[in-house]
């Protein structure tokens, strides 16, 4: 079957372009994967508990607005996390994990058209590239906003030219940032809510880093709401980072009542909700800090080490959050193929996680390093890039 043609233009994705540079070349090592974003700290134990003492409801069709115990679990947690207070019939939904809500958000709020023009859908530049194909897919046009070293590795929207901003529908923004680790201050998501208020655009918060972290929590942007119109922002959250959980697929979208009674009726028709078991199991979860802050300070751990390690490299730029790092190289795609062959150490140019506009690429001379594996591999491998590509 054949993408119509408006995806014709789309980016290769990222890791069949890493497979396609890296696998006809022998590894120079013992293999270290440092490509994927997948937690590999353990979840907790009791998880899968829950879901034995609820499997019966495999038998059931799951509620596409999710069990109320799950509904209430991401209220809770709001409230702690964010001191916000949130109607849990009213303002949450879960998610088959986050990329299914930040999709179906472009599909379910991006008008056909805003003052007579094709809308605008703004995102940074690198970006997720489900960003991309949600706006396309609602027939907006994708404008790319560089996030680089001079604007602290967060995207300057307000740069963005007038005419540009006056036909934008929707902006998503990463913080915690993938790739870079930057973290938006609470002053970078006013002044984006002042501009989307202006400029009459919704904001999407991708939020799903914002449990790892070195020392303070990120601010999130319902922190930022106050006197605002609660239409004006939508906010994703999920359990894989948080809590090792990228299989159970469980996040969850919160936003204004309007915004919800349209993302709802698209799940209605093409939604894929979370089994009941693993819903019950979700709540749980999100109820439960003490593993968050255990895994937390495994990340601290890999946080040192790639300070003592790499603190020395020239642009080296430690990350306030996340789990990756963005290190300055010369060429993302040649540091990538030597140190594979060099040492069996597998990193992902910056370049496929970005997109060239007007000539410039701005992850071309960067690598992103995933710090999820244990401690001692990471360690292994942040000194084989060390020595491989930064040695004197």
């Amino acid at each position: 079957m054949k993408f119509p043609e408006r995806f014709s233009n789309l980016p290769a994705y990222a890791f069949p372009r890493l497979r396609a540079l890296l696998d006809h070349h022998p590894a120079g090592g013992d293999v270290v994967h440092m490509t994927i974003g997948e937690p590999k700290h353990a979840f907790p134990a009791w998880v899968t508990d829950v879901i034995a003492e609820h499997a019966a409801g495999f038998n059931n069709y799951p509620p596409n607005e999710g069990i109320p115990e799950l509904r209430g679990a991401f209220c809770d947690w709001l409230t702690r996390r964010y001191g916000v207070s949130m109607d849990p019939d009213v303002h949450v939904m879960p998610l088959n994990g986050t990329r299914e809500g930040l999709y179906n958000a472009g599909m379910a709020l991006c008008p056909e058209d805003k003052n007579g023009q094709r809308p605008v859908v703004l995102m940074p530049n690198p970006f997720y590239q489900v960003y991309m194909l949600a706006a396309i897919s609602a027939g907006a046009e994708p404008v790319l906003v560089p996030a680089t070293a001079e604007t602290g590795h967060l995207p300057d929207f307000a740069a963005v030219e007038p005419a540009i901003l006056n036909r934008a529908v929707a902006c998503y923004m990463c913080s915690p940032a993938n790739p870079q680790g930057a973290v938006a201050a609470a002053s970078y998501w006013g002044d984006l809510i002042a501009l989307a208020e202006r400029y009459d655009f919704q904001v999407f918060a991708d939020e799903c880093y914002s449990e790892i972290y070195r020392d303070t929590p990120p601010t999130g942007i319902l922190q930022c709401m106050d006197g605002v119109d609660p239409e004006r922002v939508v906010a994703f959250h999920s359990l894989s980072k948080r809590s090792n959980l990228p299989g159970l697929r469980s996040g969850f979208i919160v936003g204004g009542p309007k915004t919800m009674r349209e993302v709802r009726q698209l799940r209605t028709y093409a939604g894929t909700p979370l089994p009941m078991p693993l819903q019950h199991a979700a709540a749980a979860v999100w109820a439960d800090e003490d593993h968050v802050v255990e895994n937390r300070a495994l990340y601290h751990e890999k946080y040192e080490a790639a300070d003592r390690i790499l603190g020395n490299v020239p642009g080296y730029v430690a990350p306030e959050a996340g789990f990756f790092l963005w290190l300055p190289v010369e060429s993302g795609e040649a540091a990538a193929l030597k140190l594979w062959q060099a040492t069996g150490v597998r990193v992902l140019p910056g370049a496929y996680l970005a997109r060239e506009i007007d000539g410039l690429n701005p992850g071309d001379t960067y690598i992103r390093v995933a710090l999820v594996a244990p401690r001692a591999e990471t360690e292994r491998g942040l000194t084989a890039i060390r020595d491989t590509l930064y040695a004197a």
